[in-house]
């Protein structure tokens, strides 16, 4: 993927880890780790908007839980999800884990993530930790799950342990929503590793780049199409997020599957 640069091309570069830096073009800031890979974007004119198709759809969770005390986020991008939780869903508490201080920089320098307060922690840590540790297991309402290095081949854990862990930290209903993306072959071992501990495992058609977003289920959901067209239209209306072509995509998901 090709951006053309900003000016006086902004780099966050602590050693040990990628470094981050921005371009810009036609008013929309994108974020990359060294490479040409856009890793998170934000439109300058809108910077607490979700510009990425793919990560709007990583807030379809929103169809099955309208009211979550404490989203997870592994893998804080350019912090779009982070921000958009935090200020649009103001009852829940908002974690996001990000290993590269880098990035975690970038974000609060150029993304206008927020400071953490008593309902943001944003944590510089590995997400196998965290989601291996004991203290975090049943904590979580929904877990956004979009971790990437600078080769972006393919989601950097995505071992039967991890998704295992992922499900461990989900509360009885919880939900995760991850992005596959990468080599074809990535696809099918991220999925058979999630269908070995989810209840339910639902991927939708891709977008943007072969970016495909799963939502998986600790216990599986009722599904009534007449019910989430209706919840659609309600996050529409409050988040301005494109809930219906969500819900189209689910009823796709189950046709195929019949």
């Amino acid at each position: 993927m090709s951006s053309k640069s900003a000016p006086n091309t902004i780099r966050y570069d602590q050693p040990g880890h990628p470094p981050a830096t921005i371009t810009e073009f036609e008013g929309v800031r994108s974020l990359h780790l060294g490479t040409s890979w856009v890793q998170g974007a934000m439109r300058l004119s809108k910077p607490d908007n979700i510009e990425l198709e793919y990560v709007q759809m990583m807030m379809m969770w929103l169809l099955f839980n309208d009211s979550p005390r404490h989203i997870v986020q592994l893998g804080l991008g350019s912090a779009a999800l982070t921000k958009f939780c935090y200020r649009r869903l103001p009852k829940a508490r908002v974690t996001a884990v990000e290993l590269n201080p880098n990035v975690i920089a970038i974000c609060g320098a150029q993304f206008g993530l927020p400071p953490n307060d008593e309902r943001l922690d944003v944590k510089e840590m590995n997400a196998m930790d965290f989601v291996l540790d004991p203290a975090n297991h049943g904590t979580v309402d929904v877990l956004q799950v979009d971790l990437y290095d600078e080769e972006a081949r393919g989601p950097v854990l995505d071992s039967p342990e991890f998704y295992q862990a992922c499900h461990d930290c989900l509360r009885d209903g919880g939900v995760m929503t991850t992005n596959v993306f990468g080599d074809f072959s990535n696809y099918d071992k991220n999925l058979q590793a999630m269908e070995a501990v989810f209840d339910a495992v639902v991927w939708l058609p891709e977008v943007h780049d072969a970016n495909i977003v799963v939502i998986a289920f600790k216990q599986s959901p009722v599904i009534d199409f007449a019910v989430l067209y209706e919840r659609a239209g309600a996050i529409k209306k409050s988040l301005n997020l494109p809930a219906k072509s969500w819900v189209n995509g689910l009823k796709g998901w189950m046709l195929d599957q019949q």
